[in-house]
């Protein structure tokens, strides 16, 4: 339906119209969540580019396509031209929106996520409590976005072998999903299992 919805538009209009690059930008959605990364990255690119011309490097739609081919590559385990476009991404979305917007946070938390697949831990880190702490001022230190960065967080100092602040961190993000989302909620059950593992290891390394 999206091949034909884009062949479509490219005939009724054009290829830089707005209509024609949402379509485009849903079939390479389509072909990611097929695993054809090599179809999805070629349309990506091309609505990236023509975004880029057409409404101008700042344009929201041309930060989002750059967000979904950054994504692209990130599921490729292709960490460094993830990386890259991410920060272009990140430090656009910080002259235009402000710090504190949330695509802004969300672009952060993005390449956050890239420095933690490649094992860089304290570039990770510095990111993620920006994030979290930004979140808390603005969002409440309950809302699910900080509680999802408290996560990250939390993670990021297990990977760094930093096991009791990652399992106090994990304890309160806990504690405030089980308050906020219920007992049951797919997160809260999540970060309890996460917990319960992390406090094993600790035990079994203890005795």
């Amino acid at each position: 339906m999206n091949r034909q919805a884009l062949d479509a538009y490219e005939k009724a209009l054009s290829l830089e119209h707005p209509s024609t690059l949402s379509s485009m930008a849903n079939l390479a959605s389509t072909y990611m969540n097929q695993g054809r990364w090599r179809e999805a990255e070629e349309l990506e690119v091309q609505v990236m580019e023509t975004s880029s011309r057409v409404l101008g490097a700042e344009h929201p739609d041309t930060l989002t396509s750059m967000a979904n081919l950054a994504s692209t590559y990130w599921n490729q385990g292709r960490w460094k031209e993830a990386e890259e476009l991410q920060a272009k991404e990140l430090e656009t979305c910080k002259r235009v929106l402000g710090a504190k917007h949330p695509d802004t946070l969300a672009s952060m938390n993005n390449l956050a996520s890239t420095f933690c697949n490649q094992g860089r831990w304290k570039q990770a880190e510095e990111l993620e409590v920006q994030v979290m702490e930004t979140r808390k001022r603005v969002l409440g230190a309950e809302h699910p976005d900080t509680l999802i960065s408290m996560a990250n967080l939390a993670f990021t100092f297990k990977g760094q072998g930093r096991d009791d602040e990652a399992i106090m961190l994990m304890e309160d993000c806990v504690q405030l999903r089980e308050q906020m989302l219920g007992l049951y909620h797919p997160f809260t059950v999540s970060s309890q299992a996460t917990l319960n593992d992390w406090r094993m290891e600790t035990w079994n390394f203890d005795h």
